[in-house]
């Protein structure tokens, strides 16, 4: 008898840690039901969550948060299935929330890292196909970023003097700075590493898989542009990315993605007036019908498709020692502007 009640006794107590954890899985969002068939089949290794991790770990090339924010529209809900028994239906129905917030371009951007995933996932056999491609037309139409930038030389001098005054972080300082000298994508200036960086020649060649366009580029470096990298190169140079994140001390991790806008909005330019994404549009505008270099020139240096006469696409060297020139001119005309300095409008090249 008393063999029997202290069985029954033991019974209960596990009987009640079981309840206990199965309520905590629940409130971390997890179904206790679904983590149990996992666990008995040995495949925790197999979760949307654990492929995620790895993927982020191993290829993906943007070592922001960015991707992470991404994914974190799903993972909460499906991070702890077997990636092979989701179907398309259970992201759509995730995504549906983000975009019934009005943010239906962020569902979009989920939905490509989603595919990123699985695609991972079809290479290392962990399931069969990429189902994010019957969601195509799924979701509503996202319209296009516009970035807010500022064009008129006036107001440019004046947010070239603000980002002199800044007082944050010395990467973030450096990183404003050299925002409008080189004026490539936000993602591209933050992710940006010392091994495809030289000071000699002052040239800053990125590999094709950062950019937009898969292609290889190449940003001439004015002598203010290097300076601005040479001072920083003691401080970071011995890690992988220039602009290092300043959440971990690693080295393993590129500044954030809201860092330089959250600068600029520090400074009192906010989104609707400028983005760092602006400082493109202001080089498109300022260099074309003020500085009056050709067109082909600025295009190709904005990675933007560009054809030869052949109707060919240009290859990343053509019109390089034109593009040094353009590049130092345009980085004297800013020091000029914030100077205060009478500008001299160029004659346009033909």
């Amino acid at each position: 008898m008393f063999k029997l009640i202290r069985i029954c006794k033991t019974g209960l107590k596990a009987a009640r840690d079981q309840r206990d954890t199965a309520r905590n899985q629940i409130a971390e969002g997890r179904d206790p039901s679904i983590l149990r068939k996992i666990q008995k089949a040995g495949s925790i290794e197999n979760t949307f969550d654990a492929i995620a991790k790895e993927w982020l770990d191993k290829k993906c090339n943007d070592k922001s948060d960015r991707p992470t924010r991404l994914l974190g529209y799903v993972l909460p809900w499906l991070g702890q299935r077997p990636i092979a028994d989701i179907m398309p239906r259970d992201i759509l129905t995730c995504l549906r929330r983000v975009e019934d917030r009005g943010t239906a371009y962020s569902a979009h951007k989920s939905l490509q890292a989603c595919g990123q995933v699985w695609r991972y996932a079809v290479a290392t056999g962990r399931c069969d196909r990429d189902i994010t491609q019957d969601l195509k037309g799924a979701l509503g139409t996202a319209n296009k970023e516009h970035f807010a930038a500022l064009t008129e030389p006036k107001q440019v001098a004046g947010l070239l003097r603000a980002i002199d005054g800044y007082e944050g972080s010395f990467p973030a300082v450096c990183a404003l700075k050299l925002a409008p000298l080189v004026f490539v994508r936000p993602g591209e200036l933050r992710s940006a590493e010392w091994q495809h960086i030289d000071l000699d020649p002052r040239e800053w060649r990125i590999p094709g898989g950062k950019m937009k366009m898969r292609l290889d580029h190449i940003v001439p470096l004015s002598k203010q542009a290097a300076d601005i990298l040479a001072e920083l190169q003691p401080l970071t140079g011995r890690g992988k990315f220039v602009f290092q994140s300043e959440r971990t001390h690693s080295g393993d991790r590129c500044m954030s993605e809201n860092t330089l806008n959250g600068a600029l909005k520090r400074l009192g330019y906010g989104k609707d007036v400028m983005t760092a994404h602006g400082f493109r549009a202001m080089a498109r505008t300022i260099l074309d019908e003020i500085l009056g270099f050709r067109v082909d020139f600025i295009e190709h240096q904005l990675a933007h498709t560009v054809k030869d006469p052949n109707g060919r696409d240009y290859n990343r060297t053509a019109h390089l020692v034109e593009r040094h020139r353009m590049m130092q001119a345009w980085a004297d005309y800013l020091d000029a502007l914030k100077a205060g300095g009478v500008i001299v409008t160029f004659k346009k090249n033909n």
